[in-house]
């Protein structure tokens, strides 16, 4: 079957399409072997040394990318990477640039880093506790909310309910904050470098400390002086005046040290921890004063950035890495760059304008939002009828056919209003407090221009109607309307997927007949540690972005672009226009080649009309299903919660840590029946065809399938089993510390794997208005690296190891324990990022 797919996917042109008039024989020895490979994988009899690759024999990256793999396993051949391709289009200037490559010194080579598997009863037991661990959380959050809810009832007139509803939700709120940082030092004590197997004992008490962290109310505090306050109170060592924007929280904060000054990006990774081949890695992460941090960068354990130094954009720190003072680096693995990420200057901003700030946050939160949520449930509670009509017995029928209907009533009121006055709120407030925030002008942090800046960001990045109306035609009346530059858009049916971020809507351009695939974040908010600006960031007509992108304002890109997946955005130079960008630091490609286009004739006149418009019923459909879908999950939920809320005065706490517990089990179960239902419990085959196929628009409806909800099982033994509900061929003991897999069908993994928080498998493209599918296997015991990416069609053998923030493109294959990393991912032979021993 993978035998098939491959053929599917790569197989050569008709030789007839092959410029053959001007052949050129080889003349080396190396030319000669190089020529017999391609012609091999592209299914021809010979191929001249000079035609392109691309333009004249018409291969994509996929089949290169198989070129690659067969030139690897030859001894007598030097290694050939997919940047080499690019860089030597033809056969005559890839031998020479391969002979002129600089030699690399044989070394003694690392010994192969074998996972040692941890046996059956380990690895259940260790499971078997953490379910155990999160029912006793559950029964002492719901002793403490059924003890506080008795208490607020007991009110009487609306001031007496606030004002209890203030007492209660207060020392809630100080609990939840509070009880994770008494755990991690009653558990942990201080972090120090180590390293551990999962699912021991160690593992048990570094996970519980990391849930705990991570359920931190504080969390939704970053960009507040209080986030800042709350790692120092875990550990950390962080100076005066830092700004920390990222929601990905550090774990052994310890380790982490921050000087006075520093700003760090959203979407940043600097947890001070890593997976290994079945180990957790602790080590120190130390930045200097007033260092710059960029959007969606890794820095990996042991890493260290001096006084004034830089990160940019899409970039990563391997650990072992050391940015000097006042240097700026980026790419992946980084290395120096002459470009000043740091483009704004400093305002007014001292402790007591931030201390300022953070109390007025605190006198918000409990005189405003703590009290109206205790006392709005508690307001809602006494307005259904199934729970004050009741006889007072403490019992409930649950065949009640008026429990059913006040559940019914009341999931439809609070599900469609949150539609209805979420789409009204986000179309009207941010645009009112958008007044007050001039483009271009540096404002202070901590002010009201900040709140304002802040608060339009909130309200316009709700995920909720992305996800709705992503990958359909209405996502760009959505964009429209909460801010977008869309005026001359060209509707494709799929111009934006589901995933797409921005720090204001105000300024975000998109030009004519462009695409973007998932997971877009614009930067158009520069930062410093005192001050912000907003600016407009444009993208040019007529481009195709992939996933997982940065793009930020000031961008060197023109019109007729292609951004390859994880691709860093170039922001000097001149303005790239009709080519592809690939890589971090990117460097330039083919924009598209014919296999690519093979679809374009569906894309104009009369057929891209009637393509556009079956397409779009056909989502309106999906919208209206998936509307139901999660509907109906909320009406269950409520349906439980009320029956829970009667039997209280029978069974007390108890039952609402049993609803806890059930709410969990029943939406994960629930979800995965809705997902292999739609698939009609039948395994996705390797595809390539049109985006106005309907096999396409059933495929946008497996990604549209909420998922949200796997994130609580990471780093457990429960993720393993949900993903093999879900189809993954997966193996035993798998760590799964928090990947995503986006065709679960599609995806093979060993035993023993491990997979790293923010990592992504991702067996599909978009390319234009073509989509591909095809498998991707890990064999046993792989890792892949924090923030790592696994294109389609890939293979890692046994043991195979690939670094943080790594893209390892479409057909690759990594050999066994080989060492892969990089954007585009190559081996490495000096092997960043090795475990110490």
């Amino acid at each position: 079957m993978e035998e098939k797919s491959l053929d599917f996917l790569t197989s050569g042109p008709d030789e007839s399409a092959i410029d053959t008039s001007r052949f050129t024989s080889p003349e080396t020895g190396i030319e000669k072997d190089l020529a017999e490979v391609l012609a091999d994988v592209m299914r021809v009899e010979r191929v001249s040394i000079d035609s392109h690759f691309f333009d004249d024999l018409g291969a994509n990256s996929l089949v290169m990318a198989h070129f690659c793999a067969r030139v690897r396993k030859r001894a007598d051949l030097p290694a050939a990477s997919m940047k080499d391709i690019y860089r030597h289009p033809t056969i005559r200037s890839l031998a020479t640039g391969l002979a002129n490559a600089t030699p690399v010194e044989p070394s003694v080579p690392a010994p192969p880093e074998v996972v040692t598997p941890v046996g059956t009863v380990r690895y259940a037991l260790c499971g078997t506790l953490q379910f155990l661990l999160f029912l006793g959380y559950s029964v002492l959050a719901g002793l403490f909310a059924g003890r506080g809810y008795a208490w607020v009832s007991a009110g009487s007139g609306s001031i007496d309910v606030y004002l209890r509803s203030f007492v209660f939700g207060g020392i809630g709120f100080v609990g939840l904050c509070t009880f994770p940082i008494a755990a991690k030092w009653l558990l942990i004590g201080r972090w120090t470098s180590r390293n551990f197997p999962v699912w021991g004992l160690t593992y048990l008490r570094f996970w519980t400390v990391k849930v705990l962290i991570h359920a931190n109310p504080i969390i939704f505090f970053v960009g507040n002086p209080l986030y800042v306050l709350y790692l120092r109170a875990l550990g950390a060592r962080i100076g005066k005046g830092v700004t920390i924007l990222s929601h990905n929280v550090p774990v052994c904060t310890d380790l982490l040290t921050v000087g006075a000054g520093t700003v760090i990006r959203k979407d940043s990774f600097l947890l001070c921890y890593r997976a290994h081949a079945g180990r957790i890695q602790t080590g120190r992460i130390t930045l200097g004063r007033d260092v710059f941090i960029g959007e969606k960068t890794v820095l990996d354990i042991d890493t260290s950035m001096g006084d004034g130094a830089q990160l940019g954009h899409t970039s990563t720190l391997y650990s072992g890495q050391a940015v000097p003072d006042g240097q700026r680096w980026h790419g992946s693995p980084a290395q120096p760059t002459q470009h000043d990420y740091l483009r704004i200057g400093p305002a007014a901003c001292g402790t007591l304008r931030r201390a300022g700030f953070g109390l007025i946050t605190v006198l918000q939160l409990f005189f405003l939002y703590v009290p109206l949520s205790v006392g709005g449930t508690y307001m809602l509670v006494t307005l259904v009828p199934a729970l004050h009509d009741q006889p007072g017995t403490g019992t409930v029928e649950l065949t009640s056919l008026d429990l059913y209907i006040d559940a019914l009533v009341l999931s439809l009121l609070l599900f469609f209003g949150f539609v209805v006055v979420g789409l009204t709120v986000m179309f009207t407030v941010p645009r009112l407090l958008n007044l007050v925030v001039r483009p271009n002008k540096i404002y202070p942090l901590y002010g009201f221009h900040y709140s304002a800046h802040r608060a339009i960001g909130r309200m316009t990045n709700i995920k909720f109607f992305t996800w709705l109306l992503g990958d359909s035609s209405y996502i760009v009346h959505y964009l429209r309307g909460i801010g977008y530059d869309l005026s001359r858009i060209e509707q494709t049916g799929s111009n934006f997927g589901t995933e797409v971020q921005h720090e204001t809507p105000f300024l975000c351009s998109v030009g004519s007949g462009t695409m973007v695939a998932d997971g877009l974040s614009v930067i158009n908010a520069d930062y410093s540690s005192t001050s912000f600006r907003v600016s407009r960031a444009s993208i040019g007509a007529h481009n195709f972005l992939g996933n997982n992108i940065a793009f930020p304002s000031g961008a060197r890109t023109g019109e007729n672009c292609l951004l390859a997946t994880k691709v860093m955005v170039p922001l000097e130079g001149e303005v790239r226009e009709g080519v592809g960008l690939l890589g971090s630091p990117c460097f330039e490609i083919p924009r598209s080649v014919e296999r690519d286009s093979r679809f374009d004739h569906l894309r104009a006149g009369d057929k891209l009309r009637r393509n556009l418009a079956a397409k779009n019923r056909y989502n309106i459909r999906s919208m209206i299903f998936f509307l139901l879908v999660r509907w109906l999950h909320f009406f269950v939920l409520t349906m439980l919660g009320l029956a829970n809320a009667e039997l209280y005065d029978s069974y007390g706490y108890v039952v609402i840590a049993a609803f806890l517990v059930l709410s969990l089990g029943f939406t994960a179960v629930y979800f995965v029946l809705v997902e292999r239902g739609i698939a009609a419990f039948r395994a996705l085959q390797p595809q390539v065809c049109s985006i106005y196929d309907p096999y396409f628009w059933w495929h946008e409806r497996l990604w549209k399938v909420p998922d949200t909800y796997l994130d609580i099982f990471n780093g457990t033994p429960f993720k393993n089993v949900i993903w093999r509900m879900l189809g993954v061929r997966i193996g035993s003991r798998v760590f799964d510390d928090g990947c995503y897999l986006t065709e679960r069908t599609l995806t093979t993994i060993g035993n023993d794997c491990t997979l790293n928080a923010g990592s992504k498998i991702q067996c599909h493209s978009q390319e234009d208005g073509t989509f591909k599918s095809d498998r991707s296997t890990l064999g046993a015991g792989c890792t892949i690296g924090v923030g790592a990416h696994v294109h389609y069609g890939v293979t890692m053998g046994t043991g195979a190891v690939l670094a943080p923030d790594s893209f390892l493109m479409k057909g690759e294959e990594v050999p066994q324990h080989a060492r892969w990393g990089g954007n585009p991912a190559t081996e490495m032979r000096d092997a960043p990022g090795s475990p110490r021993r």
